[in-house]
């Protein structure tokens, strides 16, 4: 099971998501013309504890996607550059 997150990406992902919910219902209560900044506050304070939790997460490793494509037609569309010549005439 190597491609199970940590425990702390997971409960990071978890108050980004409740974080999210918070930001909702502050809209929400918004548009009811009822404003609660409390809301907003919640979800801040949320959102940024689940993206420092989350920060340390690893990139997942390249797919492998289109591998003989980048093997015919090399890495990018940069074709070698001829050196001057350095004759002098």
């Amino acid at each position: 099971m190597e491609n199970e997150d940590s425990f702390t990406v997971r409960v990071g992902t978890f108050f980004l998501m409740i974080g999210l919910g918070a930001f909702v219902l502050f809209v929400v209560s918004d548009i009811a013309e009822k404003v609660n900044f409390d809301y907003l506050f919640v979800a801040v304070l949320l959102i940024g504890i689940g993206w420092y939790m989350r920060r340390g997460k690893p990139k997942p490793p390249p797919a492998g996607r289109f591998a003989w494509i980048k093997k015919k037609f090399g890495k990018g569309n940069s074709k070698p550059v001829a050196k001057p010549n350095s004759e002098e005439e």
